[in-house]
């Protein structure tokens, strides 16, 4: 048996060009869009916090709304619904009511035919312990809130400082025109609510103006040149051009001698 050897042939080693290009311009864009989302995942992250529900609720104000109206001249406030704001110098405000019963609508109609008072009040402050520091009151008349089928605007204001400093209420129409109104129109609340808050105005920038006249005061100190007036500093040109003046005003001009006869 004879056993010859066969040289092996090498594997072709060509590579084209364009595709090697491919290649390379698909990994990069693999690479390009990983990289943008993780910039992007990290960007995003920076500066927020993850919503802490405890925190969210500690951040809100909440005041109870409560009205009064009754028959006698006595008052008994009850509560109407909730207000509810964010002490971020925003203005958005939120109220949640509860509808009148019917025996609250019929009291309300009897007060209104009484030319009765409704009244309103928001505590100052509500303590952590549930206590309440002071009332702000508001009030219309009972037949206005009736007659506007219940549609009120309530407006609560605030310092600086976010601390409650008053209340008012007006009813959509204001006046009372004796208008028969039953008491089924009076079950819902149409109240729009509004928050102000003071805004604070420019304060002058004093320390900048008494800077820059201190800097014109030492300026002129080193040149007491500037501090001269006009005249001070033009006086011999300013004397020069009057006697200058005088001068030629008083030299006459000889008269030419006229024919002889």
């Amino acid at each position: 048996m004879v056993c010859s050897a066969v040289p092996l042939s090498k594997p072709s080693m060509h590579f084209d060009a364009k595709s090697i290009m491919a290649s390379w311009l698909t990994v990069w864009s693999f690479y390009f869009v990983w990289i943008t989302e993780f910039i992007s995942n990290c960007s995003g992250n920076i500066g927020r916090r993850p919503p802490e529900g405890r925190e969210s609720e500690l951040s809100v104000i909440s005041v109870p709304l409560e009205h009064s109206f009754e028959l006698d001249d006595s008052i008994q406030f009850k509560k109407r619904g909730t207000l509810q704001w964010y002490p971020s110098g925003d203005s958005y405000i939120t109220v949640s009511q509860k509808q009148l019963t019917e025996e609250e609508r019929h009291k309300l109609s009897t007060v209104a035919n009484l030319d009765g008072l409704y009244r309103i009040r928001i505590p100052r402050k509500v303590e952590a312990d549930g206590t309440v520091s002071g009332y702000v009151t508001s009030f219309v008349r009972a037949c206005s809130m009736v007659e506007s089928h219940l549609s009120d605007v309530i407006t609560v204001n605030t310092d600086v400082s976010g601390n409650i400093i008053g209340i008012s209420i007006v009813t959509i129409p204001g006046s009372c025109s004796g208008a028969e109104i039953e008491d089924v129109d009076l079950e819902l609340y149409n109240t729009t609510v509004h928050l102000l808050q003071p805004v604070q105005a420019a304060v002058p920038e004093t320390a900048f103006f008494i800077e820059r006249m201190e800097q014109e005061q030492a300026q002129k100190g080193k040149n007491p040149q500037e501090q001269k007036s006009f005249f001070a500093k033009y006086w011999h040109l300013i004397l020069g051009g009057a006697v200058f003046l005088m001068v030629s005003n008083s030299v006459k001009v000889p008269r030419e001698p006229g024919p002889q006869n």
